[in-house]
């Protein structure tokens, strides 16, 4: 059994690793998409350490964006995104943008992921078009994701990849369709679904940045996101501030208490060594 000095000396570092994660949480709790640290513990005889940190994914509230560019996604999953390398990563910050060629990006310059329509808002995979009954139901039923996305480009024809010009306008309906518009509005073409994902275990996502996260295999593959999506909003931090103060003040009295005794630990270690030269 490990003496109360090395107990505390575990206890002490575990306790600072709450406190990091709780003082994350609360510099973010205005952060746009920001993802709370949820920690856990695990006890032994030699005192606590730290178990688990995983990132809360409940929702966050909406809050105005930039541009009507900018995507809130109301539901159960994420966005998706593609690196310039083709890796595929998943997010909740709909800080998205068209660039001067008229892709859809996010501001680490990842593209927008999405399905290819056909000018009856069909999804098309492949030369096969999918009703949007199809693809509800898929959704309730958690199905997977089966259907390639591709990268949203508002003035190239999705079908073809022909260019057609420079809409007027666009816009982006709540169930994630894109259209273009032209002719002064009088012209609306369907062109993409945004793309959303969900996993049956999304604790189990890696973050590779901050609010952006990777599949492993503990959340499982990809499967359809359930929700409807809001132009011109952000999602805020889904932090809970209150919580994460009382969280703190619990943290703070826990590492006084530790610290004491590490103290007493020594001052007596520190006798008895005096003692034992005399």
């Amino acid at each position: 059994m490990n003496d109360l000095y090395t107990t505390a000396i575990n206890t002490q570092k575990a306790t600072t690793q709450w406190l990091d994660y709780l003082g994350e949480n609360m510099t973010n709790v205005y952060t746009p998409g920001f993802r709370e640290n949820k920690i856990t513990f695990k006890t032994f005889l030699g005192g606590a350490v730290v178990d688990n940190n995983v990132k809360k994914q409940d929702q966050g509230k909406s809050m105005p964006g930039t541009s009507n560019e900018n995507l809130f996604f109301e539901g159960t999953g994420f966005f998706m995104v593609r690196s310039p390398e083709g890796n595929v990563s998943y997010t909740r910050l709909g800080d998205f943008t068209f660039d001067s060629e008229g892709v859809y990006k996010n501001a680490n310059g990842d593209n927008v992921q999405g399905y290819i329509l056909n000018d009856k808002g069909e999804i098309m995979s492949g030369t096969k078009s999918i009703s949007a009954d199809l693809y509800e139901e898929t959704a309730l039923k958690g199905g997977a994701l089966s259907v390639p996305t591709t990268n949203i480009k508002l003035w190239i024809d999705p079908n073809n990849g022909k260019f057609l010009g420079k809409y007027d306008e666009y816009e982006i309906k709540n169930d994630g369709t894109l259209y273009g518009k032209a002719d002064g509005g009088n012209r609306s073409v369907p062109l993409y679904k945004i793309a959303t994902a969900n996993f049956h275990n999304p604790n189990g996502l890696y973050e590779i940045k901050q609010g952006v996260f990777i599949e492993t295999p503990e959340s499982g593959k990809p499967v359809i996101g359930r929700g409807e999506i809001r132009s011109g909003l952000l999602e805020q931090s889904n932090t809970d501030f209150k919580a994460n103060i009382a969280n703190y003040q619990q943290a703070k009295l826990q590492m006084e208490l530790v610290n004491a005794l590490i103290k007493s630990n020594k001052d007596l270690l520190q006798s008895a060594m005096e003692m034992a030269t005399q």
